[in-house]
Formats: C-alpha cells, structure tokens, sequence
C-alpha cells in the first residue's frame, strides 16, 4: 500500500448503479484500493438537493453499499461508509461557505448546466461544490479521481483550502485531481454517453429478463445483415470491448468486417459476456442482500473510522479559525 497518498471519491445514491458508474468509476475505485489508503463514502446529503423522497433515498442507499460490496469492495481494506454518519463534514462546510466568494459558484459548470435542464434552483444545489470540498479536506485526502466534466469541483476545493491557508495559517491538505483519461466512455443504449439523465442506461443487477431487453434496444445503424460492419462506429462493440479479451475483441471483429452477421447476434453475445462478468457479484450481492445487518455493520464500522479522522481535522480547523481555545 501506498502511505504517502490517501484517496477520497464518493457517489450519489441518486438510483440504480449502471454500467456506465461501474466502468467509469467503481472498477476503478476497487482496483486503487490495492495500493492506496482509500475512504470511499455514500453520498446522501448531496442527494438531498434532488429531495428524493426517503423511502426512495434509503432504499438508494442500501443498494450503492450492496454493489459496490457485491463488486469487490473490500471493507477490510477500504474506509466505506455513509456521508450523513460523518456530521462533523457539515460543520467544517460552514466554515468554509464563510471563505466561499459568491462568484466562485456562480462559475461552476454543474450548477449551470443542471439551470438549463430546467431544474429549480436551491440552495443545497448552489453550495453542492462547497459540501463537495468538505469531503474532501476533511481527511487530508491528497488524490481525487475524477473525470473531467467533475474537474472544476475538485479546483474549488483546492482553491478553498489554499484561500483556508492563506487566511489562517497552514492548516488543510491541498488535494490534487487524478483524471480519469484511461476510463472510455461507456455508450448507453441510444449511443450517447451513459447516463440516468439520458434514461440510457443498463443496470448492473436485475431481472436478466429486462436487463437481456435493455442490451436489445442498443441503437445500431441499418446495415443489411450480409454486409460489411464497420465494429469502430458500433455501440454494441464498443460495450462487448469493456468485457471480452483482446482474442475475443478481435474474434468479433472480424465477424463484423465479413459480414453474415446481425446485430441481434452481436448484441446477444454481449448479452452473454455481461452475464458471465457479473455472475460472482450477482451470488455475493444475494449473500450481502440476505444479511442486512452485516450490511449496516460494515457502514457504521466504516463510519467510525472516517469520524476519527474527520474529528481530528475539524478540530485543527475549529482551533485556527477561533472557535476553540
């Protein structure tokens, strides 16, 4: 393990995890967990801003901790827990707001583009950037990964700590980004980026009735079944390139270059190659699913870990700015 880097990411309980979470940020996630310390939370008080009704967020919730277990977290390794189990992060927010010019949220990319998609505002949705910041500081992480469109949050939590720093003294860890350029997008079923937002997406879990359904609807060109594919423009391909060996990829291409074959063959072989990659997390998810205690265990042990090292930063913070002796 890495000592000298701590790394913090979390993910909103916002509705059923897809393959686009899993490739762009939870195979990741568990992959960094081989060699770095890594506190990896559920982040339910950012849900908040979407008011989610709370049979829906808790049930939200209950779900991301299964997959992510169900996926290969290991609790063992990693600090996993519930953003709204660590409140000292809401304390060391409103100490941060207090340096927060207006101007630097009024920038920030997320909150316009959520205003043009028609969302009505609040102010939860506003300071999103400021919370997200917190959870970061809060336990001296020092790599963050992101994509690019989350890039600018992670520079506003550097800008606050170094404004922090440079108005009290040296007192919080100046985070850096690590980027997510090796991730390839993932295509939803329309072939846009996937994305609830698009309502695209294909579940990591579920019915295999309604998940074999959704592989169906991927949109593919018109090509006659006889003719040539060309698998570079394909979404099928491209999803069955996330799962399959470098053999199997080039196998498949050049079953597409020849052609003689639709892309209802295609699309069921992608179907059976997701099938086969997920079948282990499926039999441990049910595991995890019959033993909602254990379940609740590894989040609260999770939690007071991350509270330990939360309480430890808050009152560093809360001493330099005057709020302690």
């Amino acid at each position: 393990m890495t000592e000298s880097h701590r790394v913090l990411s979390g993910i909103q309980p916002s509705g059923d995890l897809h393959l686009g979470n899993y490739f762009g940020m939870m195979k990741p996630a568990i992959e960094l967990q081989q060699d770095y310390e890594c506190f990896y939370f559920i982040a339910d008080f950012h849900a908040l801003t979407q008011l989610p009704k709370p049979s829906d967020l808790r049930q939200r919730v209950s779900n991301v901790a299964l997959d992510f277990l169900a996926c290969g977290l290991d609790p063992e390794r990693t600090i996993f827990f519930r953003q709204s189990d660590v409140p000292e992060v809401t304390e060391l927010t409103w100490i941060l707001n207090c340096l927060t010019p207006i101007g630097l949220l009024e920038r920030c990319h997320s909150y316009k583009d959520k205003l043009a998609r028609g969302l009505t505002p609040n102010h939860g949705l506003f300071s999103y950037p400021v919370l997200m910041a917190a959870d970061i500081l809060i336990y001296n992480s020092t790599l963050v990964p992101v994509g690019r469109d989350q890039k600018q949050h992670l520079e506003v939590a550097r800008d606050l700590a170094q404004r922090f720093n440079h108005h009290y003294g040296d007192t919080l860890v100046v985070p850096e980004a690590r980027i997510r350029d090796e991730v390839a997008v993932v295509p939803g079923t329309d072939g846009q980026k996937m994305s609830k937002s698009y309502n695209n997406t294909i579940p990591l879990f579920g019915n295999e009735k309604a998940i074999r359904k959704a592989f169906m609807k991927i949109v593919t060109d018109s090509t006659p079944l006889e003719a040539p594919k060309d698998p570079e423009s394909c979404n099928v391909f491209a999803l069955y390139s996330l799962f399959a060996s470098e053999e199997e990829i080039e196998e498949l291409r050049n079953k597409y270059e020849a052609g003689g074959m639709g892309y209802g063959t295609a699309k069921q072989m992608l179907f059976e190659k997701y099938w086969d990659y997920f079948e282990p997390f499926r039999e441990r998810r049910q595991l995890l699913l019959a033993d909602p205690d254990r379940l609740e265990d590894i989040l609260q042990k999770g939690a007071e870990k991350a509270r330990q090292k939360a309480r430890n930063t808050l009152e560093k913070v809360k001493a330099t700015v005057g709020l302690t002796g």
